[in-house]
C-alpha cells in the first residue's frame, strides 16, 4: 500500500489527493470515530470525550467564517488536554488542569499571531502531522510490541517513501494538473492550498508580499519543482493514512459492528461523496465538523500511542544495558 501510494502520488498527486479526501476521508471519519466510541476514546472517563466535542463545534464555526479566532487556541488545548484525558481520572485534577491549559494557551496565543507554535498548532497538527507522524508512531509502536522485522521494515519502507518523493524526478509531472483539480484545490478561498502556501513560505521562504490570486498558487502549487515536490508528499500522506486505516481488519473488527451503524456510516459517506462531487467546496464545508472533530478525538489515543512508544524503547534501553552487564 505504501508503494502504491507512493507511485500514484508521483504520477498524479494532485487528483490523489482530492480523490483520497473526498471519497476515503468520509469514510475514515466515520469509522474510526465509531471505533473510537466503542472504546470510550482511550479517556479514563466515559464523558471526556464531551469536551473534544466542543472543541470541534468552535474550531468548525471559525472555519465557516464566524471569526470567533480560536482554533489556535483551542487545537492545543486539545491536544495538550488530551494528555489529561489518556491518564489522569481524578475528575478535580482533571479540570484544574483544563483551567490552567486554557489560561496558558491564551497567554501564549494571541489573536493575528504568526509564529512557529501558531503554525505548528493550528495548520500542521490537524493535517500532515495527523496522517504522517501519528501514523509513523502507530507503525512504529505495533512493530515494537510484536517484536515484528517485517513491522521494522515496513516502518523504514514508511520513513523511505518521503524521501524519494523529495530526490527523484523534481520539477517534473507525469500527469499535470487538471484545472478542475486546480479550481477544488482552491475551493473558493477555503481548499487545501493555504497547507501547501504556509510550508512554502515557511520552510522554502516562497515570497507573497500581497494576498495570492489563483493564479499565484497555480504557478508555485503545481509548476515549480519544490511545489510539485510539496504535492506528493501531501498526497501520498494521506492516501496511505486512509489505505492503512482501513488495512486494520483485526483492529476495527467490522464484522463486530452493527448492522444499523453500518448503514448509517455508508449513507453518510455516499451523502458525502456526492456532495464533493456537485461542487468540492460544499464538500469541504459540509465535512468540516467531522474532519477537525475526528482529529481531535483520537488525541487521546495518539498520547497513549507515545507512551506506548517511550515504554517500549526504555524496555529495549534496559535489555540492552543487562545483556551488556
Amino acid at each position: 500500500m505504501m508503494l502504491l501510494s507512493m507511485i500514484a502520488a508521483f504520477i498524479m498527486p494532485l487528483e490523489l489527493f482530492l480523490f483520497a479526501y473526498a471519497v476515503l476521508g468520509p469514510l475514515h471519519y466515520l469509522t474510526e470515530i465509531s471505533w473510537l466510541h466503542d472504546r470510550k476514546y482511550f479517556t479514563k472517563s466515559k464523558h471526556d470525550f464531551l469536551v473534544l466535542v466542543a472543541v470541534g463545534v468552535l474550531i468548525t464555526l471559525d472555519t465557516l467564517g464566524f471569526h470567533l479566532l480560536m482554533s489556535t487556541k483551542a487545537i492545543f488545548f486539545a491536544f495538550t488536554g488530551s494528555a489529561l484525558m489518556a491518564f489522569v481520572r481524578n475528575a478535580s485534577m482533571k479540570a484544574l488542569g483544563f483551567v490552567f491549559l486554557i489560561l496558558f494557551s491564551n497567554l501564549i496565543f494571541t489573536d493575528h499571531q504568526d509564529n512557529t507554535l501558531t503554525w505548528l498548532s493550528s495548520i500542521l497538527l490537524p493535517t500532515l502531522i495527523h496522517v504522517f507522524v501519528f501514523t509513523g508512531v502507530f507503525i512504529l509502536v505495533g512493530a515494537l510490541k510484536s517484536k515484528s522485522k517485517s513491522g521494522m521494515i515496513s516502518f523504514a519502507v514508511f520513513l523511505l517513501c518521503p524521501v524519494l518523493l523529495c530526490t527523484l524526478f523534481q520539477g517534473h509531472q507525469f500527469i499535470a494538473a487538471t484545472e478542475y483539480g486546480k479550481d477544488s484545490y482552491f475551493s473558493e478561498g477555503d481548499g487545501f492550498f493555504q497547507l501547501n502556501l504556509s510550508i512554502l513560505q515557511r520552510v522554502f521562504d516562497a515570497d507573497f508580499s500581497n494576498q495570492p490570486t489563483l493564479v499565484q498558487v497555480n504557478e508555485q502549487l503545481f509548476g515549480s519543482a519544490t511545489g510539485i515536490m510539496l504535492m506528493r508528499l501531501i498526497s501520498f500522506s494521506y492516501m496511505y493514512h486512509y489505505l492503512n486505516w482501513f488495512s486494520k481488519t483485526e483492529v476495527i473488527r467490522w464484522h463486530q459492528v452493527s448492522r444499523a451503524r453500518i448503514l448509517l456510516v455508508v449513507l453518510l459517506w455516499v451523502a458525502s461523496v456526492v456532495l464533493y462531487s456537485l461542487s468540492y467546496s460544499l464538500g469541504l464545508r459540509w465535512l468540516a465538523f467531522l474532519s477537525f472533530t475526528h482529529v481531535l478525538l483520537e488525541f487521546p489515543l495518539n498520547m497513549n500511542s507515545f507512551a506506548e512508544l517511550g515504554k517500549q524503547i526504555s524496555m529495549r534501553i534496559r535489555n540492552s544495558q543487562t545483556i551488556r552487564s
